[in-house]
């Protein structure tokens, strides 16, 4: 998803879908973003009208996560974590156990972040 920049609208829509949002229909932020979603292979329309992610869009709901774990672990190292979301930060390398409790930024934690940062448009 090099291009592909998602509004905040667009992630609560994405989700209001893996939650369990039925159609674009029953609710206005997904109507508004289903379609341009679907276009970006992020969801797909079942047979009977029903939206659900597709693998892509599971991934992108699980970087926005880790993106927002990362930070909440730059404000406060005692922040907690979901263990999937922990598991993977820890495997690459981007969090480590502090020895009082908690988790930490490492140095290529603060980088990745560093770089996420930079590319996010200025608001």
């Amino acid at each position: 998803m090099k291009n592909e920049k998602l509004t905040g609208d667009e992630y609560d829509a994405l989700e209001f879908i893996r939650r369990g949002a039925r159609t674009d229909k029953v609710n206005a932020c997904v109507g508004r973003n289903a379609k341009r979603l679907s276009g970006l292979k992020l969801v797909q329309y079942a047979k009977n009208g029903a939206l659900s992610l597709t693998d892509k869009g599971q991934e992108v709901l699980f970087l926005k996560r880790c993106i927002e774990a990362l930070r909440a672990l730059e404000r406060e190292p005692a922040s907690a974590l979901d263990e999937d979301v922990m598991q993977f930060l820890s495997r690459k390398s981007h969090i480590a156990a502090l020895e009082g409790g908690g988790y930490g930024l490492t140095e290529r934690g603060r980088e990745s972040l560093a770089d996420i940062s930079a590319q996010e448009p200025r608001r």
